[in-house]
């Protein structure tokens, strides 16, 4: 195992128990004078790469978990031979805040990141703060092709097997968490929030990944409550309550040259309240690049008062004006919308927008009950898509 592997499991095991402190970055809900420095080479650690230091760590982490105040387990250099470990708590919970200066970060998009990490295990219901209000007004990406990103709360890069579990996050500058070319990722139990007008609050973006679970999240925030972005396979997505944000979306995709097609997308059971959008897949016209999503089933989803619940719109722009003189070259196929239910606070709760270049092809809806709650009948929008219809279908289908 390397070090640095080693070290940010540790630190971040750590991290969310009991209150690290970790330069400006400070986790405790008191503030506290009491700062205790937990060092596994005082607990017998030899970093020699041949003794073994499991129990150094163990013993260390018993040390640390149990303190009062604020805590810092340290793992200094050096190359430490360990067998299975389990870090155990309960400790006191931790609550990490970052610094809103945003010249802090420097060049960096992102305020917390674990790379290139197998089989790391976070949990500890510990919660980050973004402190994103500070941040916000910053952020011009709404308005600008070319905008700098604000830091990201926490990025999963090149990570295999890895699991987080009862997390809170708060009010991130810009995404809540990234998960990048990641392996065989679960996320259980997440809790996200920030105001339904935080620019670019995505709850969790995927992209480049495969084999992704998330699972029973409650996300509230100002932007898609779960992207799946360029690049993704297998990904489950299920027990989501969502709400406020932008919805649960495929996309945007076709924005950049070579992107990696999505394929093999399951969205179930899942709970949308208020939001501007529903289920909704989004590509980008002028898209540089051909690339396609397919074999994707929505299913079993409850819609409460949602703008568009079911939307697919190739003409994506967020911008005030957008110059489209070439539509999308994403091809969007096989996707399954499957007992979909509920009320649409907008007339049209069906918009299938579909590019004239490649029509949607292979859509089916079956069993789809949306009704709008403005009190007249709602209604279907279609262009450029070839579907299939069955069970019971309101808004009726397109002509």
């Amino acid at each position: 195992m390397k070090l640095f592997l080693l070290l940010l499991c540790l630190f971040f095991f750590f991290f969310f128990s009991s209150g690290v402190v970790a330069g400006d970055r400070k986790m405790g809900s008191h503030r506290s004078s009491s700062r205790s420095t937990f060092n596994v080479k005082s607990f017998g650690a030899r970093a020699n790469g041949r003794s073994d230091d499991s129990k150094a760590f163990l013993n260390a982490w018993a040390a640390a978990c149990g303190s009062d105040g604020s805590t810092k387990l340290i793992v200094p250099k050096g190359t430490y031979l360990v067998g299975l470990m389990k870090f155990r708590g309960p400790c006191k919970n931790g609550y990490l805040k970052a610094v809103e200066d945003l010249s802090r970060y420097g060049s960096s998009d992102n305020w917390i990141e674990f790379r290139e990490i197998n089989r790391l295990t976070i949990t500890g219901g510990g919660t980050l703060d973004g402190q994103g209000a500070a941040a916000w007004p910053y952020n011009k990406c709404p308005k600008n092709f070319h905008c700098k990103v604000l830091p990201t709360s926490v990025k999963f890069v090149r990570m295999t097997h890895t699991v987080v579990r009862g997390l809170t996050s708060l009010n991130s500058k810009f995404f809540h968490f990234a998960v990048l070319q990641c392996v065989n990722f679960r996320a259980i139990g997440i809790r996200i929030s920030a105001p339904k007008d935080s620019p670019n609050t995505d709850g969790i973006h995927i992209e480049r990944s495969s084999g992704v679970t998330i699972s029973q999240a409650t996300i509230g925030t100002g932007d898609d409550c779960i992207s799946i972005g360029q690049g993704n396979s297998h990904i489950t997505i299920h027990g989501i309550t969502c709400g406020p944000g932008h919805g649960i979306s495929v996309g945007s995709l076709g924005r950049y040259p070579n992107e990696g097609d999505v394929k093999g997308l399951v969205v179930k059971d899942c709970t949308l309240t208020g939001t501007a959008n529903g289920l909704r897949i989004k590509t980008w016209a002028n898209s540089p690049g051909a690339s396609s999503a397919r074999n994707m089933t929505f299913e079993d989803i409850v819609m409460n008062n949602v703008a568009n619940p079911i939307i697919i719109d190739q003409t994506y722009c967020p911008y005030a004006s957008c110059s489209s003189t070439t539509p999308s070259r994403v091809r969007l196929s096989d996707i399954k919308f499957k007992n979909v239910r509920g009320t649409s606070s907008t007339p049209v709760a069906v918009s299938l927008d579909c590019s004239p270049g490649v029509p949607c092809r292979n859509v089916h809806l079956n069993d789809v009950h949306l009704d709008f709650s403005g009190g007249s009948p709602a209604k279907s929008a279609c262009d450029n898509i070839h579907a299939s219809y069955s069970g019971t279908q309101i808004p009726p289908p397109c002509a």
